[in-house]
C-alpha cells in the first residue's frame, strides 16, 4: 500500500485536546483504527514508532494512548513506562500480536489501562478507547522484570486472554484466588504464574494435592506435628503452612477435601493462626492461599459436602480455565510449543505438523485438555517415523474425527467448494487455499443462518480469527449484502 491513508494525521504537528494517540509499526493497524475514529468523530494522531510519539510530547500529551508492544526500535512496554512517568494519568490500551502471559503481565504492571490481543474486533477496540477516556487512572507501579513462565501459558483464544488479564491486574495484589476447569487445563501452571507475578515472589510456592493424601495424614501436612502426636511421630514436623511462610500455598483438589479439615481450614483462614498436631501453641500463617478444583462448588456447598463458609472465603477472586475444546485456535502454536520442548528434552530435531495433521488435531475434543496435547506431542515426537507428522502418524484415538465434525465438514464439500477448486489451477497454492477458506466460511454462515460466534467454533477458530479471515478475503461487501437481502 503505498500514498497517504485516508483520515491520515501521521504528519500533523497539531494534536487537539482529547485526541487518542495510536502507535503501531503496522501502517493497516493504524489505518483500520484511524477509520474508526474518523467514522465516531473522535479526534485522533497516528504514529509509526515511539520515537515519533517521544517528539510530539514535548508539545502536547494524549487524552489516550493505543500501543503495540513490538515494534522496531523503542518497544511500546518502554513508551507506557516513559508516557507513565510524564503523566501517570494517561490511560494506555497495549495492543500485541504475541498474546502470551508475560506480555499482559508485564503491560498491567506498567499500568495498562488494558491489554487487546490482536487481531481485535474493531468495535471492541473502540469501546475500550471511549472507556479509557472516560475514566481516571491511578498511579502506576514500576515494571518489574518478569522472568519466564512455566511451558503451556500460551493462548490467543479470548477466554485465555482474560485469564491473562486476571493475572495481570493481580500482580500487586496477595488475595485469595479460586482456580476452576477441568483437569488438565493448567490450573497448577496459572496458580504458579500468579505466585511468580506477585508482591511475594521472592517467597516459596509450595503445592499440595489434597484429594492425593489420606485423610488421615493430611492433617500432618498441611499444619505439622509435634513430637509424639501420634505413633510413629519421633520429630515434629513442618507443616505445607509453614514451608510456604512468606510465599504462597496452593490447595490443588480443594472441593474433595475432608469437611473436618475444611473447618480447620476456614479458621486459618479467618484467624490468621492454626495448631500442629499435638501441639498447643498457637502458629502464625503469612501465607497466601491459592485454590483450585475441578468441581462445581456451589453445588458441593448444596449438597452438604462442602462448607458454603469456606467457599466464601476462597471465592475472593475466581479464575475459571476453558478446556481445549472451547480454545482450539490454540491447539496449534500449543502443539509446535510442546514439539519443541518434547525435541530439546530428547536432544533431537523437533518436528513439524502437516496441514492434515494439524486440522485432525484441532478436530479432535481433546477430554485430558492441554495435559492431553503435550502427552500426544511427546508421543509423536518418540514414535513419528519421520520429519514430517502426517495424519497417519497420529494415534489412534486422535485419527478419528468425531461424528458431528465429519458430518459437518462433509456437508461443507459441497458443489460450491467442488468449483471453487476446479477454477483454482494446481500450481496456484495460495489462491487454492483462499477459494478453499472462503468456500469454507460461506457454508459455516450460511449453515448457522449468519451467526459468526457459532460459526467460528464450527470451523474450529475463535471469532476475532473469523473476523480476521473475512477481512483479508474481501468477504465482508458480499456478506454485508446477503444479510441485507435477507431482510
Amino acid at each position: 500500500m503505498s500514498g497517504p491513508l485516508p483520515f491520515s494525521r501521521e504528519a500533523s504537528s497539531e494534536s487537539p485536546a482529547g485526541a487518542v494517540w495510536v502507535v503501531d509499526d503496522d501502517r493497516s493497524i493504524r489505518w483500520v483504527l484511524e477509520k474508526a475514529l474518523a467514522r465516531e468523530g473522535i479526534a485522533h494522531r497516528t504514529f509509526a514508532s515511539a520515537y515519533e510519539v517521544r517528539q510530539a510530547l514535548a508539545m502536547a500529551s494524549p487524552a489516550v494512548l493505543v500501543c503495540d508492544v513490538r515494534m522496531p526500535g523503542e518497544s511500546g512496554l518502554t513508551l507506557l513506562s516513559e508516557v507513565k512517568e510524564r503523566n501517570a494519568q494517561i490511560p494506555i490500551i497495549v495492543m500485541t500480536a504475541y498474546s502470551d502471559l508475560d506480555s499482559a503481565v508485564a503491560a498491567f504492571r506498567g499500568g495498562a489501562f488494558e491489554y487487546l490481543a490482536k487481531p481485535f474486533d474493531v468495535d471492541h477496540a473502540m469501546a475500550l478507547i471511549r472507556r479509557a477516556a472516560d475514566e481516571t487512572r491511578r498511579p502506576a507501579s514500576t515494571t518489574a522484570v518478569l522472568g519466564d513462565d512455566a511451558p503451556g501459558m500460551l493462548g490467543q483464544a479470548s477466554a485465555m486472554q482474560e485469564v491473562f488479564r486476571a493475572i495481570g491486574r493481580l500482580s500487586t495484589s496477595t488475595a485469595t484466588v479460586l482456580i476452576t476447569g477441568e483437569s488438565g487445563t493448567g490450573k497448577e501452571l496459572v496458580a504458579r504464574a500468579l505466585h511468580r507475578h506477585s508482591p511475594r515472589a521472592a517467597g516459596p510456592f509450595v503445592a499440595i494435592n489434597t484429594a492425593a493424601i489420606p485423610k488421615d495424614l493430611l492433617e500432618s501436612e498441611l499444619f505439622g506435628h509435634e513430637r509424639g502426636a501420634f505413633t510413629g511421630a519421633q520429630a515434629a514436623r513442618r507443616g505445607r503452612f509453614e514451608q510456604a511462610e512468606g510465599g504462597t500455598l496452593f490447595l490443588d483438589e480443594i472441593g474433595d477435601m475432608p469437611l473436618d479439615l475444611q473447618v480447620r481450614l476456614l479458621r486459618v483462614l479467618a484467624d490468621g493462626e492454626y495448631y500442629r498436631v499435638g501441639g498447643h501453641a498457637p502458629q502464625r500463617a503469612s501465607v497466601r492461599i491459592i485454590a483450585a478444583t475441578h468441581r462445581d462448588l456451589d453445588e458441593r456447598a448444596r449438597q452438604g459436602a462442602f462448607r458454603e463458609d469456606l467457599l466464601h472465603r476462597l471465592n475472593v477472586v475466581r479464575l475459571r480455565l476453558p478446556p481445549l475444546r472451547e480454545r482450539s485456535e490454540d491447539i496449534a502454536p500449543l502443539a509446535r510449543h510442546f514439539l519443541q520442548k518434547s525435541a530439546r528434552s530428547l536432544g533431537v530435531e523437533p518436528k513439524t505438523l502437516s496441514d492434515a495433521a494439524l486440522a485432525a488435531l484441532v478436530a479432535f475434543p481433546f477430554p485430558g485438555n492441554v495435559r492431553q496435547l503435550e502427552n500426544v506431542c511427546h508421543w509423536l515426537t518418540v514414535m513419528g517415523p519421520g520429519q514430517r507428522i502426517e495424519v497417519a502418524d497420529l494415534p489412534p484415538e486422535v485419527r478419528a474425527v468425531p461424528q458431528g465434525a465429519s458430518r459437518f465438514w462433509t456437508e461443507a464439500l459441497d458443489r460450491e467448494l467442488a468449483q471453487a477448486l476446479a477454477e483454482g489451477e494446481p500450481s496456484v497454492g495460495d489462491r487454492l487455499q483462499h477459494d478453499f477458506e472462503r468456500a469454507l466460511i460461506r457454508r459455516a454462515l450460511t449453515f448457522t443462518a449468519g451467526h459468526r460466534m457459532d460459526a467460528a467454533a464450527r470451523l474450529g477458530w475463535g471469532r476475532n480469527t473469523l473476523t480476521r479471515k473475512i477481512q483479508e478475503l474481501g468477504l465482508e461487501d458480499e456478506l454485508r449484502k446477503g444479510r441485507a437481502t435477507a431482510r
